[in-house]
């Protein structure tokens, strides 16, 4: 969703802060018109609006923040090849994957997309079939992974379908894990995999995914968990040819670690943001009640 009228540069009041927090779980992705350049601090000040940032980064010499991670095309200005090992989400391999992603074009080039599937709609799209193995399947990430994800589970504030993965950062895949016929997947069953995955991004629901064009100060909001994403390879391109690409990244500290909602475990995470959710609506009415 695009908004306009909200300068993020200049101070925000609390309830415009909650409705965007509100508008971002609704809407995944929301999209800021023409902010000019939103210096690092303000961006980690944005960013907390959702939770502290968490950084696991290479800190780049020219990033302006510890937690803003500068990307380009320009190894000087920025770390390059950023978002082109595959379709993901960011922080898949930590134990809770980050909760947001905030990106910021900070140089603008003439072309570099960056793509975004809407996690719901693209399990959604599966045969029954491929949904039921997909179901059955929970990812090892890299060598930085601490335990095994359900590839697939519900969003813990909106019960809707979400994705745990990583098709450029999985070491295998465990077949019905804590039953009696948990496998994990050889080689060349993890390589068949990770391509049926990719084929279903790029081309069975290839409609379903956003190509976002960059403009001049356009500043990103997005719900990691209900988002897939992975940079164009035209993000690549050099500078001699598109121009200077520099965006700035933030992400925020993930609450939730992924659970089936036949796990016990998911109902207590339903729980929580129920009571989160009441506690922010209490706290909204006090607020009315004292003007």
């Amino acid at each position: 969703m695009e908004v306009r009228g909200i300068d993020l540069k200049q101070p925000v009041n609390q309830d415009t802060i909650d409705a965007i927090r509100e508008d971002v779980t609704k809407h995944r992705l929301l999209i800021f018109r023409d902010q000019g350049v939103v210096s690092g601090d303000r961006h980690v000040e944005i960013s907390n609006w959702f939770g502290p940032c968490e950084s696991t980064f290479y800190k780049h010499p020219r990033s302006p923040h510890p937690d803003v991670f500068r990307v380009s095309n320009d190894r000087l200005e920025g770390c390059t090849g950023v978002g082109r090992t595959g379709w993901h989400i960011d922080g898949s391999f930590q134990t809770a994957p980050f909760s947001h992603a905030l990106y910021h074009i900070v140089s603008c080039p003439s072309k570099g997309d960056t793509v975004f599937a809407p996690l719901h709609e693209i399990v959604g799209s599966l045969p029954p079939e491929q949904r039921a193995r997909w179901d059955r399947l929970w990812m090892l990430s890299d060598r930085r992974a601490r335990d095994a994800k359900p590839l697939l589970y519900q969003h813990p504030l909106t019960g809707q379908d979400a994705l745990c993965f990583h098709l450029g950062m999985t070491e295998a895949f465990v077949w019905d894990l804590g039953t009696p016929k948990q496998q994990v997947t050889t080689p060349p069953e993890t390589v068949a995999l990770l391509q049926e995955m990719e084929d279903v991004f790029t081309k069975t629901a290839a409609h379903l995914i956003y190509h976002h064009k960059w403009q001049p100060g356009d500043f990103l909001m997005s719900d990691n968990l209900a988002l897939g994403h992975e940079a164009d390879p035209d993000t690549q391109l050099p500078r001699s040819q598109v121009g200077l690409r520099v965006m700035h990244r933030t992400t925020v500290q993930g609450q939730y670690v992924p659970r089936k909602q036949s796990d016990p475990r998911y109902q207590r995470h339903a729980l929580q943001a129920d009571e989160e959710e009441e506690q922010q609506q209490q706290q909204a009415a006090r607020g009315l009640k004292c003007c």
